[in-house]
Protein backbone atom coordinates (compact mmCIF):
# COMPACT_ATOMS: atom_id res chain seq x y z
CA UNK A 1 0.00 0.00 0.00
CA UNK A 2 1.27 3.22 -0.87
CA UNK A 3 0.43 6.38 1.36
CA UNK A 4 1.26 10.15 0.40
CA UNK A 5 1.37 12.79 3.29
CA UNK A 6 1.34 16.51 3.20
CA UNK A 7 0.11 19.71 4.01
CA UNK A 8 -2.89 21.22 2.51
CA UNK A 9 -2.61 24.04 0.42
CA UNK A 10 -4.94 27.20 -1.27
CA UNK A 11 -5.60 25.84 -5.09
CA UNK A 12 -2.99 23.44 -5.21
CA UNK A 13 -0.79 22.92 -8.39
CA UNK A 14 -1.20 19.66 -10.31
CA UNK A 15 1.78 17.79 -8.54
CA UNK A 16 -0.10 17.84 -5.25
CA UNK A 17 -3.16 15.90 -7.02
CA UNK A 18 -0.70 13.46 -8.69
CA UNK A 19 0.47 12.50 -5.31
CA UNK A 20 -3.39 11.97 -4.08
CA UNK A 21 -4.00 10.32 -7.36
CA UNK A 22 -0.76 8.20 -6.79
CA UNK A 23 -1.56 7.04 -3.43
CA UNK A 24 -4.12 4.63 -1.59
CA UNK A 25 -4.44 7.05 1.32
CA UNK A 26 -3.36 9.98 1.09
CA UNK A 27 -3.22 12.40 5.00
CA UNK A 28 -3.62 16.21 5.11
CA UNK A 29 -0.98 17.05 7.86
CA UNK A 30 -2.90 19.49 9.58
CA UNK A 31 -1.29 19.52 13.09
CA UNK A 32 1.84 20.86 12.63
CA UNK A 33 2.63 24.03 12.70
CA UNK A 34 1.98 26.86 10.16
CA UNK A 35 4.44 27.76 8.02
CA UNK A 36 3.92 31.69 6.78
CA UNK A 37 5.77 31.59 3.52
CA UNK A 38 4.29 28.47 2.56
CA UNK A 39 1.34 27.84 -0.26
CA UNK A 40 -1.47 26.78 2.78
CA UNK A 41 -2.77 30.29 1.69
CA UNK A 42 -1.53 31.08 -1.47
CA UNK A 43 -0.95 30.19 -5.36
CA UNK A 44 -0.85 31.60 -8.61
CA UNK A 45 -2.60 31.41 -11.89
CA UNK A 46 -1.97 32.91 -15.07
CA UNK A 47 -3.41 36.55 -16.80
CA UNK A 48 -2.69 38.55 -19.58
CA UNK A 49 -0.29 40.28 -18.10
CA UNK A 50 1.52 37.69 -16.00
CA UNK A 51 1.80 35.15 -13.59
CA UNK A 52 -0.58 36.06 -10.17
CA UNK A 53 -0.80 35.67 -7.01
CA UNK A 54 -4.01 34.37 -5.21
CA UNK A 55 -3.54 35.43 -1.29
CA UNK A 56 -5.94 34.58 1.10
CA UNK A 57 -4.75 36.75 3.98
CA UNK A 58 -4.70 35.41 7.12
CA UNK A 59 -3.87 36.69 10.90
CA UNK A 60 -0.89 35.02 12.08
CA UNK A 61 0.75 37.77 14.23
CA UNK A 62 0.72 37.70 18.01
CA UNK A 63 -0.82 34.14 17.30
CA UNK A 64 2.02 32.06 18.93
CA UNK A 65 2.58 29.88 15.65
CA UNK A 66 -0.84 28.32 15.29
CA UNK A 67 -1.13 24.98 13.86
CA UNK A 68 -2.06 24.37 10.11
CA UNK A 69 -5.77 23.80 11.71
CA UNK A 70 -6.39 26.27 13.75
CA UNK A 71 -5.10 29.59 11.37
CA UNK A 72 -8.04 31.78 10.87
CA UNK A 73 -8.57 34.23 8.03
CA UNK A 74 -7.65 38.11 8.21
CA UNK A 75 -11.69 39.17 6.22
CA UNK A 76 -10.81 42.57 7.36
CA UNK A 77 -10.32 43.27 3.66
CA UNK A 78 -12.64 41.40 0.78
CA UNK A 79 -10.50 38.93 -0.42
CA UNK A 80 -12.90 36.41 -1.16
CA UNK A 81 -14.00 39.14 -3.71
CA UNK A 82 -10.50 39.95 -5.33
CA UNK A 83 -9.94 36.53 -6.00
CA UNK A 84 -13.51 35.72 -7.56
CA UNK A 85 -12.73 38.56 -10.20
CA UNK A 86 -9.37 37.53 -10.58
CA UNK A 87 -10.32 33.75 -11.96
CA UNK A 88 -13.31 35.37 -13.43
CA UNK A 89 -11.53 38.01 -15.79
CA UNK A 90 -8.80 35.51 -16.46
CA UNK A 91 -9.94 32.31 -17.47
CA UNK A 92 -13.49 33.44 -18.35
CA UNK A 93 -12.60 32.83 -22.30
CA UNK A 94 -11.20 29.73 -21.15
CA UNK A 95 -12.83 26.63 -23.19
CA UNK A 96 -14.09 25.00 -19.83
CA UNK A 97 -14.54 28.08 -17.89
CA UNK A 98 -18.57 27.68 -17.84
CA UNK A 99 -18.38 23.91 -16.47
CA UNK A 100 -16.73 24.89 -13.77
CA UNK A 101 -16.94 28.71 -12.29
CA UNK A 102 -19.54 27.78 -10.62
CA UNK A 103 -17.61 25.85 -8.02
CA UNK A 104 -15.27 28.99 -7.23
CA UNK A 105 -18.68 31.11 -7.25
CA UNK A 106 -20.28 28.51 -4.28
CA UNK A 107 -16.80 29.12 -2.04
CA UNK A 108 -15.91 32.13 -2.45
CA UNK A 109 -19.60 33.57 -1.84
CA UNK A 110 -19.05 31.57 1.56
CA UNK A 111 -17.56 33.26 4.56
CA UNK A 112 -14.54 32.03 5.86
CA UNK A 113 -13.02 32.18 9.44
CA UNK A 114 -10.50 29.34 8.95
CA UNK A 115 -7.87 28.79 6.70
CA UNK A 116 -7.79 24.62 6.78
CA UNK A 117 -11.90 24.48 6.46
CA UNK A 118 -11.45 26.61 3.09
CA UNK A 119 -8.17 24.85 2.03
CA UNK A 120 -10.07 21.41 2.70
CA UNK A 121 -13.22 22.44 0.89
CA UNK A 122 -11.38 23.52 -2.43
CA UNK A 123 -9.52 20.29 -2.14
CA UNK A 124 -12.29 18.04 -1.74
CA UNK A 125 -14.35 19.61 -4.77
CA UNK A 126 -11.29 19.39 -6.96
CA UNK A 127 -10.62 16.47 -6.58
CA UNK A 128 -13.92 15.80 -7.52
CA UNK A 129 -13.97 17.52 -10.55
CA UNK A 130 -10.92 16.18 -11.76
CA UNK A 131 -12.58 12.53 -11.33
CA UNK A 132 -9.69 11.72 -8.30
CA UNK A 133 -11.81 8.87 -5.64
CA UNK A 134 -9.34 8.32 -2.90
CA UNK A 135 -9.16 7.66 0.89
CA UNK A 136 -8.18 11.41 2.62
CA UNK A 137 -7.97 11.59 6.09
CA UNK A 138 -6.45 14.52 8.51
CA UNK A 139 -3.56 13.66 10.80
CA UNK A 140 -5.32 15.61 13.68
CA UNK A 141 -7.81 12.61 13.64
CA UNK A 142 -5.00 9.65 13.94
CA UNK A 143 -3.91 8.79 17.58
CA UNK A 144 -0.63 9.22 16.29
CA UNK A 145 2.56 10.44 17.88
CA UNK A 146 6.57 11.06 17.53
CA UNK A 147 8.76 13.53 16.23
CA UNK A 148 9.16 15.25 12.59
CA UNK A 149 10.17 11.34 10.96
CA UNK A 150 9.19 8.79 13.60
CA UNK A 151 5.62 10.24 13.37
CA UNK A 152 5.41 9.62 9.80
CA UNK A 153 6.85 6.19 9.90
CA UNK A 154 4.31 5.81 12.51
CA UNK A 155 1.46 7.19 10.24
CA UNK A 156 2.57 4.88 7.53
CA UNK A 157 2.36 1.62 10.17
CA UNK A 158 -1.21 2.74 11.39
CA UNK A 159 -2.70 2.52 8.05
CA UNK A 160 -0.21 -0.59 7.33
CA UNK A 161 1.59 1.14 3.90
CA UNK A 162 5.16 -0.26 2.90
CA UNK A 163 5.51 2.87 0.28
CA UNK A 164 5.53 5.97 1.80
CA UNK A 165 5.00 8.75 -1.48
CA UNK A 166 7.10 11.89 -0.43
CA UNK A 167 7.47 14.61 -2.16
CA UNK A 168 11.46 15.95 -3.68
CA UNK A 169 11.81 17.90 -0.49
CA UNK A 170 11.98 14.90 1.88
CA UNK A 171 15.51 13.90 0.37
CA UNK A 172 16.90 16.61 3.01
CA UNK A 173 15.85 15.02 6.09
CA UNK A 174 14.41 12.14 5.84
CA UNK A 175 16.66 8.38 7.30
CA UNK A 176 15.76 6.12 4.32
CA UNK A 177 17.64 3.35 6.23
CA UNK A 178 15.31 4.41 9.18
CA UNK A 179 12.08 4.00 7.41
CA UNK A 180 13.08 0.48 5.49
CA UNK A 181 14.06 -1.01 9.03
CA UNK A 182 10.11 -0.66 9.89
CA UNK A 183 9.15 -2.29 5.92
CA UNK A 184 8.52 1.12 4.48
CA UNK A 185 10.14 2.51 0.91
CA UNK A 186 10.14 6.19 -0.04
CA UNK A 187 9.14 6.59 -2.99
CA UNK A 188 10.17 10.16 -3.97
CA UNK A 189 8.03 12.42 -6.60
CA UNK A 190 9.89 12.95 -9.71
CA UNK A 191 6.53 14.96 -11.44
CA UNK A 192 6.79 15.43 -14.88
CA UNK A 193 4.84 18.90 -15.64
CA UNK A 194 2.85 18.35 -18.68
CA UNK A 195 2.24 20.71 -21.67
CA UNK A 196 -1.83 21.97 -22.01
CA UNK A 197 -3.59 24.15 -23.80
CA UNK A 198 -3.07 27.73 -21.74
CA UNK A 199 -4.22 31.43 -22.53
CA UNK A 200 -2.03 34.66 -22.77
CA UNK A 201 0.98 33.12 -25.05
CA UNK A 202 3.80 31.27 -23.80
CA UNK A 203 3.18 28.08 -21.64
CA UNK A 204 3.83 28.43 -17.42
CA UNK A 205 4.03 25.43 -15.35
CA UNK A 206 3.60 25.01 -11.87
CA UNK A 207 0.30 26.73 -11.12
CA UNK A 208 -2.62 26.02 -9.49
CA UNK A 209 -4.79 23.79 -10.84
CA UNK A 210 -7.17 25.68 -11.49
CA UNK A 211 -5.45 26.68 -14.92
CA UNK A 212 -5.96 22.84 -16.55
CA UNK A 213 -9.05 22.49 -15.39
CA UNK A 214 -10.60 25.45 -16.76
CA UNK A 215 -8.37 24.73 -20.39
CA UNK A 216 -8.77 21.01 -20.37
CA UNK A 217 -12.01 20.17 -18.47
CA UNK A 218 -12.66 16.50 -18.54
CA UNK A 219 -9.04 15.69 -20.22
CA UNK A 220 -7.20 17.49 -16.78
CA UNK A 221 -6.72 14.27 -14.93
CA UNK A 222 -5.23 12.25 -17.54
CA UNK A 223 -2.81 15.04 -18.33
CA UNK A 224 -1.98 15.44 -14.58
CA UNK A 225 -0.87 11.89 -13.76
CA UNK A 226 0.15 11.34 -17.84
CA UNK A 227 1.16 7.56 -18.24
CA UNK A 228 0.04 6.64 -14.78
CA UNK A 229 -3.74 6.18 -15.23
Amino acid sequence: MRIGILQPGYLPWLGFFEQIYKSDVFVIYDDVQYDKHGWRNRNRIKTANGIQWLTVPVLSSGMNQPLVRDTRINNSTNWRKKHLASITANYSRALYFNEYINLFQEVLNREWDYLFDLDMTFIELLCRALGIKRKVVCSSELDVSGDKVTRLINICKHFGADVFYEGQAGKAYLDEELFKSEGIIIEYQDYQHPTYQQLYGDFEPYLSVIDLLFNEGPDSLALLVGNYI
